[in-house]
Order: structure tokens, then sequence, then C-alpha cells
């Protein structure tokens, strides 16, 4: 039996505040590269694994920082001075009764491959300094994968919810369309160093972008701020199409330029990313695991990111109470707002954590004890599968920024 909790709130739906605050990093933003990349050094060590030593041992890649280099952008095309840093943290397993694992050569090639398939202007060779500081792991948290039943090696706890108000859907999509092919098509000039805060009071949605402008594509002043009225214009077509039940969303782009100051009142850059030359990032700073920074939710302290899939509940259960959220929001009618939380004991089954609750905002009329079975079926049916979910985890099925 699982210890499972239930309580119906008093509370107003997220979406019904009067003020609503949303935050999406894309996938050039420094704290985002940093994410992507540690949690696809995990994805390459577990599969690394499971073909040397048959199973995936301990392993931890979640204390990534990437260092800013130092540019200097100028309209037609500036130059590189000096390379970003990448610094790979924390442990992982480098041998196994006799056999070895290149832990760092690895990490390195796997963060080649991403930077070169995702950002288009940044070349890994010349670019990067890569730095492992990737340690052997302690013999207390390394034992835990060779037990039969594999148990949390922390005690942690974590919170996901249902459903996304209109507010997250749209910060979510508008990054996914700016960072999009087909707009990058469009618009080569925008880098992929693209930041969205929407603001939302009432019923009028207010989104700032801060987007990164690839220099070489800019021939002018003047083309520069043509080209970013144009691409604001584009934005404002897409967010009509998007919006439900919105009144109005209004879009603001680069904020702070000046066009009296020219270069220095444009958004420049060399590469598309700010880590060029102004800003570092690191694991844990970005968008939480379901693509947002919702500031009126309660979040997960972890960073799901590079966390080992197998034991390391500060990844399972912070990916699998947004999962189970969504889950018991689908299935169960009557229900206007979920909030699920899990926390486990270090050593414990992580399909058998200390504490299991969901809260409920109902819809009026609903009585807690007429859904209550439904949602701990699903409660308990998703923690029962919780081996197999780890499983798609580590082969990498689900995206953690």
């Amino acid at each position: 039996m699982r210890n499972i909790l239930m309580e119906s709130l008093n509370d107003t739906p997220v979406e019904e505040h009067q003020v609503e605050l949303v935050e999406r990093k894309g996938i050039g933003h420094p704290d985002s590269i940093c994410d992507a990349i540690m949690e696809q050094v995990s994805v390459a060590l577990c599969l690394e694994y499971l073909s040397v030593f048959g199973s995936v041992k301990h392993h931890n890649t979640d204390k990534g920082l990437l260092v800013a280099g130092k540019t200097s952008p100028k309209i037609g095309g500036g130059t590189v001075d000096e390379p970003m840093r990448l610094v790979f943290g924390d442990r992982a397993t480098y041998s196994y009764k006799g056999k070895v694992v290149p832990v760092g050569d690895i990490a390195v090639e796997t963060a080649k491959g991403w930077l070169r398939r995702n950002l288009r202007f940044v070349d890994p060779d010349r670019h990067l300094v890569f730095q492992n500081e990737i340690k052997e792991g302690s013999p207390e948290l390394t034992d835990i994968f060779d037990r039969q039943v594999i148990g949390a090696n922390d005690t942690s706890a974590a919170v996901g919810y249902a459903p996304l108000t209109e507010t997250e859907r749209l910060v979510l999509a508008t990054e996914k369309f700016l960072n999009s092919p087909e707009f990058k098509a469009r618009f080569p000039e925008s880098g992929e160093d693209i930041k969205v805060m929407g603001y939302r009071s009432h019923r009028e949605l207010t989104l700032t972008v801060a987007m990164a402008f690839v220099d070489r594509f800019v021939e002018s002043p003047e083309g520069y701020f043509r080209r970013k009225e144009e691409i604001k214009q584009a934005l404002e077509e897409f967010v009509v199409g998007e919006k439900r039940n919105l009144e109005r969303v209004t879009v603001a782009i680069n904020t702070l330029d000046d066009p009296a100051r020219g270069e220095d009142g444009m958004y420049l850059t060399v590469l598309g990313t700010s880590a060029e030359g102004a800003d570092c990032g690191q694991v844990g700073r970005g968008n939480r695991v379901n693509g947002v920074i919702a500031l009126n939710r309660p979040m997960s302290a972890e960073a799901a990111a590079g966390k080992n899939p197998i034991s390391h509940v500060g990844k399972i259960y912070n990916l699998l109470t947004h999962r189970i959220a969504d889950e018991v929001y689908q299935s169960v009618p009557g229900l206007r707002e979920v909030y699920i939380w899990l926390c486990s004991q270090i050593g414990q089954p992580i399909d058998q954590p200390l504490i299991a609750s969901a809260q409920l905002i109902l819809e009026p009329g609903v009585k807690l004890e007429a859904i209550r079975g439904e949602v701990e079926s699903v409660i308990d049916r998703e923690l029962a599968d919780i081996y197999d979910y780890s499983g798609r985890l580590a082969r990498g099925e689900f995206a953690v920024w």
C-alpha cells in the first residue's frame, strides 16, 4: 500500500489570477545550453553503460557551467576574441569489474554534437574550450546501483501541476516558433538566444522578447530596426492565431534598443548567443521540466538535467509529478487544477515514496470523495510503472528543460 493523501483546495486557479508571470529561456540561452548538453551527456552515458556493463551505473552530470567568452560584434560581422568554456561537473562511473568507459571523451563529443545540431553559428572546435571535472562517485551512492531493488539516492521532494494556463502555453509556443527552422529560414539574423517573458493582467498579455541578432546579417542600423519590426509583425500574427481566451496580446522585442546610439543601441551578437561574451550559464537556472518558469506555481528546487534517471528522485519525481498531474487532469472529470507532490526517503524504493499527495481544485458541485478512488488509481498506476518510466528517461525520451 502506498501512502497517498488527497485534499481539495479552495483556491482560485492560476488562469483566473489577476496577475500571472511566466518565462521561457530559449535553446540558445546560456542556461538552456547547459541543461540541454548535460542532459544529453547523461543519456549518452546511460547508453554506453548499458552497452559495456549491461546496466546503467551511477552518474550525475548536473553541475555544468558555461563561462562566457569574448566577442566584438559589428554590423556586417564581428569577431570571436576569446572562446567560451564549458565545464562538466559532478560524478560518474569510469570503470566496473575491469571494464572502462571514457566518460570525459563521451561528454566532450556529446557536447560538440549538440552544439553543431542546435546553434547554427557556433563551431565547437573553434569557439569553445571543454573542461572535464567529472570525478568518480562515492561508494555509498555507487552501491545503490548494485542492489536488487534500486532505492532513492536522496531524500527529495518534487511537485508538478496541470493543466498549463494559456499564458504558459503561449510563452512556450512563442519561443518554439521563434527558434523553429521555418522562422530561421525567413529571419536568419535571429539568433537562438531568445528569452520570452509573459506578463498577464486580467485578460491582457504582454510578451517581452529578448532576441540576439546575428551581426553578419545586419547591413546597417536602419536594416536592423526594419527587420526587428518585421519580426515583431510575424510574431504578432502567430500569437493571434494561437490565443484562445485572451482579449489582447502585446509584443515588445529588445526593449533596451536605442536607435540614437548606433551599434551600441542594438542587440548584436557574432554567434547568436549571449554566452559568447556577456552571460554565463549554469544547470538548473533555466526552465523547469515542463518548459517554463511559472512564478505563480510551486516549483521543485532540484535541477533535473544531467541527473541519473535510475535512482535520482530529484530527476525522476520532478518529471513524474507533471506526468501524473496531467494524467489525473485528463482522465478524471470535474477538476479545474491538479497539483501532485512526491517525497522520497534515501535508500527506499523509488516506487514507494514517503508521501504522494494530490491537491485538487474542483469544479463547482464536485465532491472530493466522489473522485478520490479514480485519482488514487492514477497515482498508484504511475508509481507502479516508475521503473519503465525511468528506463525511458535513460533513453532520452522526455525533455527536461
